[in-house]
């Protein structure tokens, strides 16, 4: 049990949120069986680190998180007043352990067994029918649904049709140019860029993530309209090396400066009168 008390920060206009994604965690211990390493025990020091928030994937094949984890996570976080996004398939499944767990939030995701990751976002568009009922029981039951997508103008269209409050823009793409010094990764920040403001002037919350490391996240914190970055296997593979807490109060440094990057810039344009 933490003896600490989860109390974050004041969350102003600019203030961007930093959710610790442990899947991974849950994976190491997996290999080997048995206990440890505990995702719950991770997810408590990644809280004390500065983490706003923890997010955990169940999957339908429990790969790596299993209902276990989340009844832990979400009781211990609770005690904290520490929010818990519960990443889920949009399933008849997961919603009925969602709708019994009641985690503060739940990211609704693509998910192919043959995967090893979430490779792009929802195909909101196509599936507006099936989602916007499934959104609405959720959404209803008091918990805030986001939906992953690529940042793409009829998925986000579609996004805020569903009656979903929040997106969460799919980084992949972005990161992974970026890191093979693929010069068209500025297309994809401009895109993710475009994605925001299309999605904030909707009236959404934007979230983003996948794949973001120190190098990459800047320029997306440099985004204004994104609220939250949900960051996970960077993080607990860097944190073999640097040790967790190191590593989540890099990345959090990491985004304010992005961010104030941003402020200031915004500070220094003279509005010239009408």
């Amino acid at each position: 049990m933490s003896l600490f008390v989860h109390t974050p920060p004041p969350t102003p206009q600019h203030t961007l949120r930093l959710g610790v994604n442990i899947d991974h965690v849950a994976t190491l211990r997996n290999a080997r069986g048995g206990n440890y390493p505990d995702p719950v025990a991770i997810a408590l020091c990644a809280l004390e680190a500065g983490a706003d928030s923890i997010t955990a994937h169940l999957r339908e094949d429990r790969r790596h998180i299993r209902d276990d984890d989340m009844r832990r996570l979400r009781h211990e976080l609770a005690a904290l007043s520490a929010p818990l996004n519960m990443e889920m398939a949009a399933t008849p499944e997961m919603q009925k352990i969602a709708l019994s767990l009641a985690p503060h939030a739940c990211c609704l995701v693509p998910e192919r067994r043959e995967e090893l990751t979430t490779e792009g976002g929802l195909n909101v568009a196509d599936h507006l029918d099936v989602l916007t009922p499934y959104v609405k029981t959720l959404v209803q039951s008091g918990i805030r649904v986001s939906l992953f997508i690529d940042p793409v103008p009829q998925h986000i269209f579609a996004a805020a049709q569903t009656g979903a409050p929040v997106v969460e823009l799919h980084t992949g793409t972005y990161v992974t140019r970026y890191l093979a010094g693929d010069i068209t990764y500025l297309e994809e920040l401009e895109r993710l860029q475009q994605a925001a403001y299309q999605a904030s002037s909707l009236g959404l919350e934007v979230h983003a993530g996948h794949g973001l490391t120190f190098e990459t996240v800047t320029p997306i914190a440099r985004i204004s309209q994104i609220r939250e970055l949900n960051i996970g296997h960077f993080l607990i593979s860097q944190a073999i090396t640097d040790g967790l807490m190191t590593v989540v109060r890099t990345m959090k440094r990491c985004m304010t400066e992005g961010r104030q990057q941003r402020i200031t810039e915004a500070q220094s344009v003279k509005v010239l009168p009408a």
